[in-house]
């Protein structure tokens, strides 16, 4: 029995009509709706023409959310007075409610995705509506960048709603109008209750967020003000915090309050999250959600909201080639979602964490995800659609282009892509697995040597990283999630049924289309992609290498690849990108299945990240062959030590350190790094040995000669090494003399022309040349340290040649050498003498050095050798003036002119009374400019 009753309340109702003609009109629209409204369910409803208005059509609602998916369908069936498989039914990964009568069918986006991808048409579907569009998580982008390609190529009658309560309307009505103009915006009026704002920011200031870390004194806060909250308001609290860690923590802060705590996030069990949207008995409740609380949802009772300002987004550390989740302020729009959950039902309250004056710094919208997340699992999807650069889809933000081609390089070197950006079969059957490509490329290439099974685990393991609790050993975990009752085991071994099923044979054979990249299990789509979007509020399903699936204190369950700029290190050993090719490492078939837990563990990790393959270099430190240096936890403080392979208790070594610390040779999973570290922090890693490390890794395994300059010196070496890794080395008595002169040159780059012996007289013919330069310009060079190493080869070729080590270069003339940039073949070169003189003749008779290293000419001289001189000397063919130091009899410093007239008749009066008394035996004449110059005193003046 449908609840009409209900359905007349929801504000909703008003905005349908023009809803409907806009649909009719132009097939698409922007739906804009508060909380409350009733968008996400009542407008399906009568889309479908359930409630009895309308024509019957099917209607497919893609949320970015598992939970928010059935909590949807849920309360769509309720009000049809229905159970949810019936007419309204959801599919999310690992779950189906739906049959042959299901008109209204919900499903997360990364469904949706799979869906387009096996079926482009979408068979029997009449509307898609895209709710909470402006999240602008990755998978809602592209799907409906899809979508727009299906109108426009294959079935213009299919409708689109792009729906949200927040949103850049503009955007995405000129989106999804397309060249014909924008769609129209349906804008629905809601019936919202006032809620009021409570700026609660902590006392005493708090160390702002980095990576993972929420500062605890920010968390102890939190819990106060929940305590407050309770006290001084009526009704359920609910409280936004980043992620699990913090809600566990906040969790434990409000032991003993007098009311029921509930936590909501992407990891609780489905029975539990559906507990807390059903309402209370009564007793007052607190809520503790990550963002997945933002919107779709409506928490019965909540009166209140307590907001912490933080989100989890996926950020790209390029440097290190580490992607993981990142703790940031969350934006204005994000807040104004949140405080909407106080006043769905009645007035409410949000007391915010932070003062009003720090909220209109806050950014007004939350990054796209597009723009900072890893996007090889992106590139694939748009592999397999057709478009491998991406170019031709509808986006509104369009994908940075470096990201983009560090994806398509490591899609290419597992073999997902050929050489010009086409799908494989391969890479088909990647994407049907419902993995990041990485994960994929682990299951596909593990399954032979250790079996689909074993292989499906780890893999499993790696697509949503175990609770802190399970430990930093990839292997232990496994044993644990084995014997685990938890919730996360219980995921987990549902996640391993999928795999195993799924690394089969791909349907199709190797010649499927890349029109047919789906789900290979029939029935059940993937969900890869909403897995993160449900749990970590717009990160990427796969979080990229640090993180494959976001730490245990985030929400995240995500899979890894190293997004930006890593991709260049290769990916491992696969066998390139021919289409079907297995892209094998090659391993002796049975040798890590033969080695136990440890060893198979080790192996799948290595395939996924066969860059972070890591070395021992001491105290809990490795190197991977990234070049990343690593520590584990606990590194430099004291380790328990490790129980060695066979330990099965997958107990956390806890606080004592990390039980992987004696290994030589890790595969990390998981790494992230810490704000202001000069290394990655191991999260999760399996022990390897050598062998392993370097079949997995082989693409990196290189062997040659390097000749380069290091610690202050020409080092020759044979090296054998993986990526950064060095294997072996012995220096070379012969080295190549091409590769010696480029290391000398390389020195000479990094340290400078100091390397070179400068004499006196070299230094001189600098800074004359230097002079000359200022002065005049061309043809005369710039002879700074940065121009002359940029002209090195030019004039130190001939030395550069012989150099063999630093030792050569020292004995380098460089003024002969510089000479060679004397302007000769124009002719000026002859004149360098005439116009930057190296020595002045003065009045005397001396001939007196010119100090060139100034911006201006000096010449210091003795007073009395000037006399009789009218003008100051003059170079550079006259333009300018030479700066007289006049000296004293005993050389010391009397004035300083550029125009020796002047001094002559205003200045000299002075000096003279000043030391004519100090040097009576010197010549001190009333009228310098008629005196005869001199440089000895007034009685061998008088000799003669």
């Amino acid at each position: 029995m449908i609840r009409r009753d209900v359905l007349e309340q929801l504000p909703v109702r008003t905005a349908l009509p023009a809803l409907r003609e806009a649909l009719d009109g132009r097939g698409a629209a922007v739906l804009c709706a508060p909380p409350g409204t009733g968008k996400t369910t009542l407008v399906p409803l009568e889309l479908a023409g359930l409630t009895g208005e309308g024509p019957g059509r099917r209607v497919l609602v893609a949320e970015p959310r598992r939970i928010a998916a059935r909590a949807a369908a849920r309360r769509m069936a309720w009000l049809l007075g229905e159970k949810v498989g019936d007419r309204v039914g959801f599919t999310v990964r690992g779950e189906r409610r739906a049959g042959p009568r299901t008109a209204v069918e919900v499903v997360t986006t990364g469904v949706l995705l799979q869906r387009l991808q096996r079926d482009p048409e979408l068979a029997g579907v009449d509307v898609v509506v895209l709710d909470e569009c402006h999240e602008r998580h990755l998978d809602a982008d592209t799907s409906a960048a899809f979508l727009l390609d299906v109108r426009e190529t294959l079935r213009p009658e299919l409708r689109l709603v792009a729906a949200s309560a927040t949103t850049d309307a503009e955007g995405w009505a000129g989106l999804l109008g397309g060249p014909d103009g924008a769609a129209p915006v349906v804008e629905a009026a809601g019936v919202s209750h006032p809620v009021g704002v409570v700026w609660a920011p902590p006392e005493r200031p708090v160390k702002p967020a980095h990576g993972m870390r929420v500062d605890p004194a920010l968390l102890a806060h939190v819990a106060a003000v929940v305590r407050r909250a309770l006290r001084e308001q009526a009704g359920d609290v609910l409280c936004f915090l980043p992620g699990v860690g913090e809600i566990g923590r906040v969790a434990g802060e409000l032991a003993g309050v007098d009311a029921e705590v509930l936590q909501v996030h992407g990891r609780a069990p489905a029975e539990v999250q559906d507990a807390v949207l059903a309402g209370g008995d009564g007793r007052r409740r607190v809520v503790l959600a990550t963002s997945v609380a933002e919107s779709s949802l409506t928490v019965p009772g909540v009166r209140v909201v307590v907001d912490s300002g933080l989100a989890r987004v996926p950020r790209t550390d390029h440097a290190r080639g580490l992607s993981a989740l990142t703790t940031v302020r969350a934006s204005r729009a994000a807040g104004r979602q949140r405080a909407g959950r106080a006043g769905r039902e009645a007035a409410g309250v949000v007391y915010r964490c932070w003062s009003e004056g720090e909220d209109g710094r806050l950014p007004a919208f939350p990054d796209p995800e597009i723009k900072v997340a890893d996007l090889t699992a992106f590139a694939l999807q748009a592999a397999c659609w057709g478009d491998p650069a991406a170019s031709g889809l509808a986006l509104l933000d369009a994908p940075p282009a470096g990201a983009l081609a560090a994806a398509r390089e490591v899609l290419s070197a597992i073999g997902a892509v050929d050489g010009a950006g086409r799908v494989t079969a391969r890479g088909v059957r990647m994407a049907r697995l419902g993995l990041h490509p990485r994960l994929a490329r682990a299951l596909l290439d593990g399954a032979p040597e250790v079996g689909v099974r074993r292989a499906a685990e780890v893999v499993a393991l790696l697509s949503e990283e175990p609770p802190r609790a399970y430990g930093d050993d990839l292997a232990a975990a496994w044993r644990t999630a084995r014997r685990g009752g938890d919730a996360y085991a219980a995921r987990w071994r549902q996640e391993v049924r999928r795999l195993t099923s799924a690394a089969g044979e791909p349907r199709g054979g190797a010649g499927a289309s890349a029109s047919a990249v789906a789900d290979a299990r029939g029935g059940v789509e993937s969900d890869a992609h909403a897995e993160i979007t449900e749990d970590a509020a717009g990160s990427n399903a796969q979080a990229a290498s640090a993180t494959p699936a976001a730490p245990a204190s985030s929400d995240a369950a995500a899979a890894g690849a190293d997004a930006g700029g890593r991709a260049r290190s290769g990916v491992g050993a696969e066998g390139g990108s021919g289409a079907g090719g297995s892209g094998r490492a090659g391993f002796g078939r049975g040798r890590a299945a033969a080695g136990g837990d440890d060893a198979v563990a080790g192996l799948i990790a290595a395939l996924a990240f066969p860059e972070r393959v890591a070395r021992a270099r001491g105290a809990g430190s490795y190197l991977m062959a990234s070049g990343t240096g690593a520590e584990l936890a606990g590194a430099g403080a004291g380790s328990t030590g490790r129980a060695g392979w066979g330990r099965g208790s997958g107990a956390s070594d806890g606080g004592a350190g990390s039980g992987l610390r004696d290994a030589g040779w890790l595969a990390v999973a998981v790494a992230d790094r810490p704000v202001a570290a000069v290394s990655a922090r191991v999260r999760l890693a399996a022990v390897i040995d050598e062998e392993t490390a370097c079949a997995a890794a082989r693409a990196l395994y290189a062997s040659g000669e390097e000749v380069r300059w290091s610690d202050g010196d020409v080092v020759a070496r044979s090296v054998t090494r993986l990526g950064a890794i060095e294997l072996v080395s012995r220096q070379l008595s012969a080295p190549d003399p091409g590769l010696v002169r480029d290391a000398v040159v390389s020195g000479l780059r990094k340290e400078g022309v100091g390397l070179l012996r400068w004499a006196p007289a070299a230094v001189s013919l600098r800074q004359r040349m230097g002079f000359l330069h200022r002065a005049l310009g061309e043809p005369w060079p710039d002879v700074s340290d940065a121009a002359l190493l940029e002209r090195a080869e030019e004039w130190l070729g001939v030395e550069l040649g012989r150099a063999r080590r630093r030792a050569d270069l020292a004995r380098v003339d460089a003024g002969q050498a510089l000479s060679r940039l004397l302007p000769w073949a124009t002719g000026d070169a002859a004149r360098f003498d005439e116009l930057a003189p190296e020595r002045i003749e003065v009045p005397s008779g001396s001939r007196v050095r010119v100090d060139y290293d100034g911006e201006q000419p000096v010449l210091a001289v003795k007073l009395q050798e000037l006399f009789g001189l009218q003008e100051s000397p003059r170079v550079a063919g006259g333009r300018v003036a030479v700066l007289v130091h006049l000296l004293s009899p005993a050389g010391r410093p009397a004035a300083v002119t550029a125009d020796l007239a002047s001094f002559w008749r205003d200045g000299y009066r002075s000096v003279r009374a000043e030391l004519r008394g100090r040097y009576p035996k010197h010549p001190w004449p009333e009228d310098p400019s008629a005196a005869e110059p001199t440089r000895h005193t007034s009685a061998r003046l008088k000799r003669g």
